[in-house]
């Protein structure tokens, strides 16, 4: 079962700057991206389904397959950030030369919002605390081995299925380096998924969300960022953010939490989207000390 939608696109959309942050580098066991094919497999609320996002001369199109192609097809155009409002934006970036530049250089980008909280849910537990090598890692032997195919033309795994990741005991996820208290976490976050599906918006997830043990502001803002495109979400406790924004603000090599929220104000509604740009734009700080070390959980 397929089906097919035409969408159009801005003038000067970056495709593969939208989307690609919708999957795991390197390698996503649930998608696919080879510069002119966008592939996602998702779990819906009406089922599985495999969205294909195909970039030609006339814009995109769209093709869902599976028993919820339509509710991924309707969403089609959000998933490549087409419904994200820049309206406000470019009067708020000319406030800052910096953030005016990288705004003109990357206005084809786009925020992606998929509808799909526990999807994001997910991954943002398995990075949290941990480098991304250890978290993708982690990310690609959950889907592959507790999940099942997708459907579609292509081989792809769907999202686990947050009931199979509720039942399933810690040991199990041990020797994927999962340590015992990302996983309760992602189990509380399981056993509410649905709860968690049915929030009207970022407002109201980031609340549900924060209320679970083991999830706080940074998981959440990272969740909700690409479940609703909320464009001004800040991943508040970030290792690297707050040194990102003074440095590119205020020439300050390090900074705090309350001093990135400070820097950020003048950008009131769209402050993720200025974070997001500095990492578009490769802006990061000076780094003085070693990188984190890459742990084995697995052989704890």
């Amino acid at each position: 079962m397929s089906s097919t939608r035409r969408l159009s696109p801005p003038e000067r959309y970056q495709f593969g700057a939208s989307v690609r942050s919708l999957l795991v580098p390197k390698h996503d066991p649930c998608g696919r991206f080879d510069g002119a094919n966008f592939w996602l497999a998702v779990r819906t609320p009406d089922g599985p389904a495999t969205l294909h996002l195909c970039r030609d001369r006339d814009g995109l199109l769209a093709t869902g397959y599976g028993p919820a192609a339509d509710w991924v097809l309707d969403r089609a155009d959000a998933i490549a950030g087409l419904r994200d409002d820049l309206t406000a934006f470019p009067a708020l970036a000319a406030a800052n030369p910096l953030v005016a530049r990288l705004a003109k250089t990357f206005a084809g980008v786009r925020m992606p919002a998929t509808g799909l909280v526990f999807r994001s849910v997910l991954r943002a537990i398995l990075e949290q605390k941990v480098t991304g090598k250890e978290a993708h890692r982690a990310y690609r032997m959950i889907c592959t081995q507790l999940s099942e195919p997708a459907p579609g033309p292509i081989e792809l795994m769907l999202p686990p299925d947050p009931e199979v990741i509720a039942a399933t005991p810690y040991w199990v996820f041990h020797p994927y380096g999962m340590e015992q208290r990302r996983t309760q976490a992602l189990q509380r976050a399981a056993v509410v998924a649905a709860r968690l599906e049915r929030c009207a918006d970022a407002t109201e997830a980031t609340a549900r969300l924060v209320a679970l043990p083991g999830i706080g502001p940074w998981t959440a803002a990272e969740v909700v960022r690409v479940a609703y495109g909320d464009p001004d979400a800040v991943s508040v406790g970030d290792f690297h953010i707050p040194n990102t924004v003074a440095w590119a603000l205020a020439g300050e090599a390090r900074g705090t939490d309350e001093r990135m929220l400070e820097l950020l104000a003048p950008f009131a509604g769209h402050r993720g989207r200025v974070c997001d740009l500095f990492a578009h734009g490769g802006i990061g700080a000076p780094k003085f000390g070693p990188r984190m070390t890459i742990r084995s959980f697995a052989r704890f």
